[in-house]
């Protein structure tokens, strides 16, 4: 089978190579929601055309991509996806309402491996509300593909944290102050988490958090992928990203995306998230 990307040595670029061909038995049965006839602007729909099916995304997150009625993927998805599917650190621009949450949802679900009883992914945010929202993404698109999400945020209780964590956790979703805690006193197992998000990374490394964020790096793995989302890109995101990322990937991005060396990736002046 052909491999889904191609690195190329000699511009340090990564490729997208499409499937031959377009197998949609996968959608016999299921009912998508009814059509967002919504005006969207050219910041969701300027897309290059790309569709989910040619991301060699596995059936079952297919299936629930297509349930939520994400009919083809955003700008932000579209850049960020693929990249993400090959593992490789990102540093993304993009406001809320341009497909955000999924851009980063999508590649995290697809790397679970449901039967290791370990945390997989962890998604971090500044808020509780941001933490619901966000777990209830990874629930639905995930719905077909058995992957076991928790939310855990101050607004919880300790006790029920710890009786959750002693089930089956694929990806944690939370605030940071309640994720250390937790991952302190041992309950929540991050050596073998390969994949850390941070949402609104902007908040997330303000001066409140970012002492915490420094401290919860420290139980992850070294290799782990680090996929950072924010609005916009203060001095804080950009020191922290020159800390965390020795060799970062320069991807073959056009000028209107691509930021300094980094693989950064931006949308700008965006109002789906």
């Amino acid at each position: 089978m052909r491999h889904p990307f191609t690195y190329n040595l000699l511009n340090d670029s990564l490729h997208f190579n499409r499937p031959a061909s377009s197998d949609s038995s996968w959608k016999v049965g299921l009912r998508p929601p009814p059509k967002d006839v919504r005006p969207q602007t050219e910041d969701v729909t300027a897309t290059k055309g790309l569709e989910f099916e040619e991301m060699f995304l596995r059936r079952e997150l297919l299936m629930g991509i297509f349930e939520a009625g994400f009919e083809k993927p955003s700008p932000i998805q579209e850049e960020s996806i693929p990249i993400a599917l090959a593992k490789r650190d990102i540093l993304a621009r993009a406001k809320n309402g341009t497909g955000k949450t999924a851009a980063f949802v999508i590649p995290s679900l697809q790397q679970i491996d449901v039967s290791k009883n370990k945390i997989q992914a962890l998604l971090l945010v500044p808020t509780r509300e941001l933490a619901l929202q966000t777990s209830q993404v990874c629930k639905i698109l995930g719905k077909h593909m058995g992957i076991q999400v928790m939310v855990t945020t101050g607004g919880t209780t300790l006790k029920d944290d710890i009786l959750r964590l002693s089930e089956t956790v694929h990806v944690l979703v939370g605030t940071p102050g309640r994720i250390l805690d937790l991952a302190g006193k041992g309950v929540a197992d991050l050596s073998e988490c390969p994949v850390f998000v941070m949402d609104e990374a902007d908040k997330l490394l303000s001066p409140e958090f970012a002492p915490v964020m420094e401290q919860l790096l420290a139980f992850l793995p070294a290799d782990r992928q680090v996929m950072l989302f924010s609005a916009t890109f203060p001095m804080i995101v950009k020191d922290f990203k020159v800390s965390l990322w020795t060799g970062p990937f320069v991807p073959d991005l056009t000028t209107e995306y691509a930021i300094g060396k980094t693989h950064e990736i931006s949308l700008r002046d965006q109002s789906h998230g």
